[in-house]
């Protein structure tokens, strides 16, 4: 059994189902149909076609979707429109933001008129199910049995379309609240932006106004500078102009060849005038030895060697009358260059020394004392620095690391009866002496610890030093050079310095 209703530009036809369809008027009667003219006449659909329905359990309306060609919903439009300014807010500048900001405005305006276009199917949807139901009430009233069942389906399934309708119309009531929400936003922040622009325009043109009257001052004040002082300036053009060309002059007397020789004939003066000086030096030391020998002819004792880093101070005898410098006590001091301060050199109290670094610049004395005479020998001129020993130093703070082969002579003041090679090595915090696997010493620098030259005579004394590590614990190490030996002093010191710490013998501490 099928129903249909009829008006003047189309027919609405129930099956049993509940599915509403669309009918033309041309279609041919049915002898199993019963029709009904419609009451209405005035109701128009904007669709072709009229949506199709479904009835679910519970009598519960379904409509059946279809895709839709016309683009997004609005509300997506929207959230994907405030995403998009969300994330471009941080990198826009005020200019561009103002701009987009009027774009968004007018994009937000045409989705607000779109949403007022779609309230006119809504009233024209619910014109059209009130018409439709009152048709089927007044059929309802006409018709009885299964024909009266079917009118009662449609008119439930015209009620469930109106409570859609009305559940439809919250939703875009709701997405228009948001687009006047979102509108109102974009008013706000379009004059926002429009304030921030006019605000920088301004700001800007202050800016420019002032730098424009700064570089005005700047113009004229030159321009003055100028007018006052034209004769400076061509004067000082001048000068320039002379020292160009006296460099030019130059430039072309000074040839590769002629400097190279030039060079040459420096280098050779440079040569002879080191070697007079050294000649003459040498002199001067002989004539106030020989000098002093002439004053003090009644002296018994004498100073012999020579006056540098590396090499061995002796005092020996001069007369037969003397007594054997073996038996007389003897002990060396430090003078300064002024000879006004002399200090004792503990432990140096035999007729040999060796000098040390620190000793580099000052006036060394020996005093003896025999038979209840003492008698003062002092060298003629401060102690030189050994030759090459500089460059040798810092060749030796460019190495990784600072070792040495050397011959332990004494250990804790007794003589070391095994004359094998061992391996001393200078770091920069601490000493440490051993052979191969074993090690014989290895302590840190610090205050308890003493370092320096031999002082108990010998004919190496200019190849030893005395290492103390610790108290109750110490060493006499023979080097294989003077070089070497001086330069483990200097080394070793200096790195300790950089600890801070003073690494000298006994008492010399005020010396450093």
């Amino acid at each position: 059994m099928m129903l249909v209703v009829y008006s003047t530009s189309y027919c609405i036809a129930f099956d049993k189902t509940g599915q509403m369809t669309k009918v033309s008027p041309e279609l041919v009667d049915e002898p199993q149909m019963q029709i009904v003219r419609s009451v209405s006449t005035d109701v128009t659909l904007l669709n072709n076609q009229f949506p199709t329905y479904k009835l679910g359990p519970n009598f519960e309306v379904l409509q059946e979707t279809k895709e839709d060609n016309k683009g997004p919903p609005l509300k997506e439009v929207v959230e994907e429109e405030t995403n998009r300014l969300t994330e471009q807010h941080n990198r826009l500048s005020v200019r561009d933001l103002a701009s987009k900001f009027d774009k968004n405005l007018s994009a937000a305006a045409k989705l607000s008129n779109e949403a007022k276009i779609r309230e006119a199917p809504s009233l024209e949807g619910h014109v059209l199910l009130k018409k439709l139901r009152d048709s089927l009430e007044l059929l309802k009233g006409r018709l009885t049995g299964l024909n009266k069942e079917d009118i009662e389906i449609a008119i439930s399934l015209v009620e469930a379309l109106a409570v859609r309708l009305t559940q439809n119309e919250g939703e875009l009531i709701q997405e228009k609240f948001e687009v006047k929400k979102l509108v109102n936003f974009l008013k706000q922040a379009s004059e926002d932006a429009k304030r921030l622009v006019n605000q920088e325009r301004s700001f800007a043109c202050a800016e420019i106004e002032s730098a424009r009257a700064v570089v005005q001052r700047i113009g004229e004040a030159l321009d003055e500078e100028e007018r006052n002082s034209p004769t400076s300036a061509k004067q000082e053009m001048e000068g320039l102009l002379e020292a160009v060309q006296e460099a030019r002059r130059i430039k072309l007397l000074h040839q590769p060849s002629k400097v190279m020789d030039m060079e040459h004939e420096l280098r050779a003066l440079r040569i002879q005038i080191r070697e007079k000086s050294t000649v003459s030096f040498k002199l001067q030391k002989e004539l106030a030895m020989s000098r002093r020998a002439g004053q003090n002819k009644s002296e018994f004792y004498e100073l012999s060697g020579s006056e540098t880093l590396g090499s061995i101070l002796r005092v020996q005898s001069c007369s037969d009358e003397a007594i054997d410098v073996s038996k007389c006590s003897i002990q060396w001091y430090r003078l300064s260059s002024e000879c006004s301060r002399r200090e004792p050199i503990v432990g140096a109290d035999k007729f040999v020394y060796a000098p040390e670094p620190i000793d580099v610049g000052r006036l060394l004395e020996a005093d003896i004392v025999s038979n209840g005479q003492k008698v003062s020998l002092t060298t003629t001129a401060p102690i030189d620095p050994e030759s090459g020993l500089g460059s040798y130093v810092e060749t030796l703070f460019r190495k990784s690391n600072i070792e040495f082969s050397v011959v332990i002579a004494q250990m804790n003041g007794r003589n070391y009866s095994s004359r094998s090679a061992h391996c001393f090595h200078v770091g920069k915090t601490k000493l440490k002496l051993g052979k191969g696997w074993i090690t014989k010493a290895r302590d840190s620098y610090s205050g308890s610890m003493q370092l320096c030259g031999f002082r108990g005579g010998g004919n190496s004394a200019a190849k030893s030093l005395f290492w103390l590590p610790r108290k109750g614990h110490s060493f006499v190490l023979v080097f294989e050079s003077e070089k070497e030996r001086n330069g483990a002093l200097m080394a070793a010191r200096k790195y300790a310095m950089d600890c801070n710490v003073i690494l000298a013998g006994p008492d010399d501490d005020a010396l450093l």
